[in-house]
């Protein structure tokens, strides 16, 4: 009886342990589920071969790592930070970082514009093409006098 309780909680446990690593793994042949979501004759395949592999002694470390190695690192959902695969875990960063300057920018505008409204209305009469260009380079804040290169050559020493 006892062996028998021994026997199911390691059957649970080894299916507990394949079922999480099945989730991290990526169908070859869908692509878009993971191998325990899928259906596909690769998935029914891979997840035998995970609980071989647990059956075997090896850790889940172990088992990704031959996964990888098979069937190349798009096989994880997470694959790992390197210098190939930094474009893809820094880009939207760069796109948010893009996206914040455009919609500062146009803020800037905005309140550049709306000031000069004001002054159409105040005046009841529209400023002239001069009078406009006067205003916005009153409101708009002068550029900086640093050089973008300054902090190189102090950084360098020079």
């Amino acid at each position: 009886m006892q062996s028998t309780d021994d026997e199911v909680k390691q059957r649970q446990l080894v299916d507990a342990r394949a079922r999480n690593i099945s989730h991290n793994v990526r169908c070859t042949e869908c692509g878009s589920q993971s191998i325990e979501d899928s259906q596909a004759d690769i998935a029914i395949l891979l997840r035998k071969l995970i609980r071989d592999e647990i059956r075997g002694g090896k850790t889940d470390k172990e088992i990704y790592k031959k996964l990888e190695d098979d069937y190349g690192e798009t096989v994880l959902y997470a694959p790992k930070f390197d210098m190939q695969t930094a474009a893809v875990w820094l880009s939207p960063l760069l796109v948010a970082g893009a996206a914040a300057g455009v919609w500062a920018y146009n803020k800037h505008r905005q309140r550049t514009n709306v000031h000069i409204m004001a002054l159409n209305l105040i005046r009841g009469v529209p400023l002239t093409p001069k009078e406009k260009e006067m205003m916005l380079d009153i409101l708009t804040p002068p550029q900086s006098t640093r050089t973008p290169s300054s902090w190189w050559t102090r950084w360098r020493g020079q």
